[in-house]
């Protein structure tokens, strides 16, 4: 596979050919030679390349500019001071930059230990999450057993159904748990409620289904879809039982796909908050403190006074600049592998 710089390079060598080719056209006049249908024809190619590259940038620039301008306005505010908010000569970039308001939201979260706490609970779901997955998809994808047929549509069905739908009963099955001995080594010893506990996360992930595990199972059944058969037949020739050859020989030749499920589910994980919100009635990860800051803010900095969001929204915005911020880095660190994975799993088709 061609590298970026390798495409750019035939690119211009494309185009310095195209524009050598019409140059000699001209200067031995073969054009005489073309029907009109032909002259036309490539007048309208002329015209379409000289256009095209404006209206593509046009579009791109508007949508680059959608996608952008809440990132850009969250930084312009989150560094404001926050009597700056009301002063209309200022418009994108303060008089003076702060970083008092990440100070302050920074303790209003407690985002030290609520970092540690979301990064512990989103480390071990997507684990145990893509562990799972991938097994369930590579049996999808490499087996026949009576019923796969229907055990798929179930799949599909974890990817159309909301989860609004199962949140009340899977609330009561945490709420009274009922085997004892599992329940008093799950809590702890303290009680037989999973509720509050990082098992309302670790369980669900641990049996593939977990937050779009559906959605998960079915990017590796496609994945291992599209390896070769001969694989595993070289391997059962060799001895090695199905979970051996998943073990030594599927799992290598899927890493890009490994590592782009276990990003979507580091994503979906940290941006939860509603069912985080159902199963936690404390504010310890990052999307439930944000989702509440509001409050939290009015409660610490305002003495549980009555403020608009205008007051406050420099603060708002540092919260979000604060719970974006480690996702970003690890997208930037980890995007080639990612974007590999979206087109090698059939996703970008």
């Amino acid at each position: 596979m061609a590298t970026k710089k390798e495409e750019k390079q035939f690119e211009k060598e494309r185009k310095a050919a195209i524009k050598a080719r019409e140059k000699r056209m001209k200067e031995i006049g073969l054009e005489k030679f073309l029907t009109p249908d032909q002259i036309k024809y490539n007048k309208r190619q002329k015209a379409i390349g000289a256009v095209w590259p404006v209206f593509r940038f046009l579009i791109l620039f508007g949508l680059c500019f959608v996608i952008l301008y809440p990132l850009i306005f969250m930084l312009s505010t989150a560094f404001r001071p926050n009597e700056q908010m009301n002063d209309p000569s200022i418009i994108w970039i303060p008089k003076n930059f702060t970083m008092q308001n990440i100070k302050d939201t920074w303790k209003v979260m407690k985002f030290d230990k609520t970092l540690l706490n979301t990064i512990i609970l989103n480390l071990v779901s997507s684990v145990l999450q893509v562990a799972t997955c991938s097994i369930t998809g590579y049996g999808f994808a490499r087996f026949k057993f009576k019923g796969k047929n229907f055990l798929f549509g179930i799949v599909v069905m974890m990817i159309i159904v909301p989860p609004q739908i199962t949140t009340i009963p899977l609330y009561m099955q945490y709420a009274y748990f009922k085997p004892q001995f599992l329940a008093k080594i799950f809590t702890l010893g303290k009680s037989t409620s999973l509720i509050n506990s990082g098992w309302t996360m670790y369980l669900p992930a641990l049996f593939a289904n977990g937050i779009r595990a559906g959605l998960f199972i079915f990017i590796f059944r496609q994945f291992f879809r599209g390896l070769p058969k001969e694989l595993e037949d070289a391997a059962y020739l060799d001895g090695c039982s199905p979970l051996y050859t998943y073990v030594k020989i599927m799992i290598p030749n899927a890493r890009q796909s490994f590592l782009t499920v276990f990003l979507f589910s580091i994503v979906w994980y940290w941006n939860d908050y509603y069912v985080s919100s159902s199963f936690f009635t404390n504010n310890d990860t990052v999307a439930l403190m944000l989702k509440n800051l509001n409050t939290t803010l009015a409660k610490t900095l305002f003495n549980n006074q009555s403020v608009s969001v205008r007051q406050i929204i420099v603060w708002l915005e540092a919260g979000c600049l604060l719970s974006i911020t480690p996702i970003l880095v690890m997208y930037v660190f980890l995007q080639r592998y990612f974007v590999e994975g979206i087109e090698k799993s059939g996703l970008a088709n």
